[in-house]
């Protein structure tokens, strides 16, 4: 329908001697985007995951002239979110920033997800990783993982550990610390790693691990300590602060990346669209500031290489999950 309504505005064009004239608003109107774009983000608001979807958001909205409205909706360690952006009308008018949580962790725990990340979303790309940080509440009593260690040998499950959800990066990251440190702590469940934060700040729990873009306003302004980073190097945003394997729990390491996805069957065209605006963004200079000045780093790939990543990545945690025997409390 679409040919012959542009090939009639050609005719009548040219027959009155308007040449393409006509035919170029109808045109005009199917150039994507043409309205506003719903990023879901399945945390709530000020954690990592939050902060990230905000800063890519603003790129893309930069980039394509229209508003990219951030939409949180949390819960279930981020099933609520995902869910909702794999049920959604494949238009290319809404799209998903999620960590790797939802999208590899949460399978490898359970088969009964009401999504499969393979058959219901379509990769777009990476667009940024980040250390977490093992961060504690300043009446926690203990400023150092050595010390935290001793404190939960000393009294198992009295350390209280915050958490954005069950089976989400905050939760299975902390789990891996348990068990390669031998020891048992109480798990608190929140709607997100932004709650989590607050809980510890506020000292209703001791401890949480959180996205580095989120710690370094509170841990800087002394709300709360940072114990140490999870990644095998340190952050140059927090130089100071020593690995979890430096500090005490050798070979320990937990990397988080975040990525961009489409309902599955959203047209290629628009996927590789917004691959390529991703690039383009992950590669300006004030982006790429704005993204190191939290401690994150800005990334992309082809929605190919992302697809490779995730299938990789759920494979290997599904070995961790069953050879470590973690559970979703």
């Amino acid at each position: 329908m679409a040919f012959k309504i542009k090939a009639c505005a050609a005719v009548i064009a040219s027959a009155l001697g308007l040449g393409s004239g006509l035919a170029a608003p109808i045109q005009a109107a199917e150039r994507y985007p043409s309205r506003p774009i719903r990023l879901v983000v399945p945390f709530a608001p000020g954690g990592g995951t939050d902060i990230i979807a905000r800063l890519i958001g603003q790129g893309l909205s930069d980039r394509w002239g229209q508003t990219v409205v951030v939409d949180n909706r949390t819960g279930a360690g981020g099933v609520i979110g995902v869910s909702l952006v794999a049920k959604s009308n494949p238009d290319g008018y809404t799209m998903l920033l999620a960590s790797n949580g939802p999208l590899t962790y949460l399978p490898a725990l359970s088969s009964k997800l009401p999504y499969d990340p393979e058959k219901d979303l379509a990769p777009i790309s990476l667009v940024a990783g980040q250390p977490f940080v093992v961060t504690a509440s300043n009446s926690s009593g203990f400023a150092s993982i050595k010390e935290l260690i001793g404190a939960a040998k000393g009294q198992p499950d009295k350390v209280r550990y915050a958490s954005g959800g069950p089976g989400g990066a905050s939760h299975l990251g902390t789990e891996l610390l348990k068990m390669m440190a031998g020891i048992s702590m109480l798990h608190v469940p929140y709607k997100g790693t932004g709650p989590g934060l607050t809980a510890v700040l506020s000292g209703e729990v001791q401890l949480v691990l959180v996205g580095i873009s989120s710690a370094i306003p509170h841990v800087k302004a002394g709300r709360a300590k940072a114990l140490a980073v999870t990644t095998a190097k340190r952050s140059p945003a927090l130089p100071d602060v020593p690995t979890v394997a430096e500090a005490g729990v050798p070979g320990y390491e937990f990397d988080v990346w975040y990525g961009m996805l489409f309902p599955a069957g959203t047209p290629p065209a628009i996927v590789s669209q917004a691959a390529n605006e991703i690039a383009s963004v992950a590669k300006d200079a004030t982006m790429r500031t704005r993204f190191s000045s939290g401690g994150m780093d800005a990334m992309s790939n082809s929605p190919q290489e992302f697809t490779a990543l995730i299938r990789k990545d759920a494979a290997q945690w599904k070995k961790v999950v069953t050879t470590a025997g973690i559970k979703v409390q």
